[in-house]
């Protein structure tokens, strides 16, 4: 990814403003009834789509739909109802043990806790994070990868890693975190897309640090 210029404090709050105006009340695209819910759906959209997690879970809800069922689950059987997801084996093994460690470890109730939920099967600080953000409205960046195209190509951060890039965007937006996130994303998959982005309905063109080479490419 070639070098950009870094956006500077007077854009980063024109950035954050724009987001906001266009994206008042952003949510996730996971379809979900309650805690036990948007945890699994968001293990299981890990590299893989929200369309194709809310397509899989509704027969997986109806088959486990709480804890108990979920820890003392089949794990060919579970397997089976996600197969259609990406690593799908793995996480339907983590998906197990989260309950069962759930049960074991927090008296059934699922923590809201970013160090309390990485501790659970399959949990890193991005899921974490994106459970706390939707469920609790916690003032948290999640980076997956459409915030981190965008952070990117709007001279938002440089960075390598996600975390990196979650730390910059915190540091540098310090409020609204809840909404930002979601904004973002929603933005990344539909406007400033990985292939062919969509420069001429963009909102915030004219502080994008790369548009003339997608726009080449285009």
């Amino acid at each position: 990814m070639p070098k950009v210029k870094k956006a500077t404090r007077k854009e980063i709050e024109e950035i954050k403003t724009l987001f906001l105006s266009e994206y008042p009340d952003s949510v996730t695209e996971l379809q979900y009834r309650n805690l036990y819910e948007l945890l699994i759906s968001v293990m299981l959209s890990a590299q893989c789509t929200d369309k194709r997690v809310n397509i899989i879970t509704p027969a997986l809800f109806e088959a486990y739909p709480d804890l108990v069922a979920l820890a003392n689950a089949d794990l060919d059987i579970v397997k089976n109802y996600i197969k259609t997801c990406s690593f799908f084996n793995n996480k339907a093994k983590n998906l197990i043990k989260m309950a069962q460690s759930v049960i074991g470890n927090f008296d059934g109730k699922i923590p809201l806790e970013q160090k309390d939920l990485m501790k659970l099967a399959g949990v890193g600080q991005k899921t974490a994070n994106v459970v706390m953000i939707e469920y609790t409205g916690a003032n948290l960046m999640a980076v997956d990868t459409h915030v981190f195209r965008v952070a990117h190509r709007l001279g938002l951060s440089d960075a390598k890693t996600a975390t990196k890039c979650e730390e910059e965007l915190s540091k540098k937006f310090k409020t609204d975190l809840h909404l930002l996130h979601q904004a973002m994303v929603l933005f990344g998959r539909y406007i400033c897309k990985a292939l062919k982005p969509r420069c001429d309905d963009c909102f915030v063109a004219h502080h994008c640090k790369s548009k003339e080479g997608f726009k080449a490419k285009g």
